[in-house]
């Protein structure tokens, strides 16, 4: 993290010159680098975002959008892997970012981001509104699903690798864990 006696706002973050290089969430007033992601968590990323842009699609229920893409929730920017906003809720689909919480939010760890997305953006999350979180954890071929309910996220399934994933948020959609995990 950057020096944490300087709070950001968002129009710093907006300002900072574009890098192919370097990502940036602003959490809580922090400028975070965010690292490149590995091949094992692009493969998990691509397979889930085909997977789940073809339900959604066939289905008529929204988009499926994936990283790099600003989430702005309230002073605070992410940019989760993937996530996926209903239709209902096009409206906060703005040019340059999304403004406000998505109906879900896939976060695939890696050792330099996961305990920030287990912790702070769990939170920020629970509180801005997501209904779903899935945290993948490449390591123990898993995905996490949890729903937003009155004291934050509660886990609905924990899924390994040969399970059949099924989604509060996505009624009638059926991933096969196999299909996400490379290996």
């Amino acid at each position: 993290m950057v020096n944490s006696s300087i709070k950001f706002t968002y129009e710093d973050y907006k300002a900072l010159p574009e890098s192919e290089t370097k990502r940036y969430e602003l959490l809580e007033g922090e400028l975070v680098v965010v690292p490149s992601p590995n091949v094992p968590h692009q493969s998990i990323s691509l397979e889930l975002v085909l997977s789940l842009a073809r339900f959604v699609k066939d289905n008529h229920l929204g988009t499926v959008y994936d990283a790099p893409l600003d989430v702005h929730l309230g002073e605070n920017v992410v940019q989760p892997d993937i996530m996926y906003i209903s239709t209902e809720r096009m409206g906060i689909v703005g040019r340059e970012e999304i403004q406000g919480a998505p109906d879900l939010v896939i976060e695939i760890l890696s050792p330099a981001t996961g305990t920030r997305d287990r912790t702070l953006k769990k939170t920020l999350y629970a509180r801005h509104g997501v209904r779903e979180l899935w945290i993948v954890d490449p390591d123990k071929e898993t995905i996490e699903v949890a729903k937003l309910a009155r004291t934050g996220f509660e886990t609905t399934g924990l899924f390994k690798k040969g399970e059949i994933l099924t989604s509060p948020v996505l009624p009638g959609l059926r991933l096969d864990t196999r299909e996400v995990f490379p290996g």
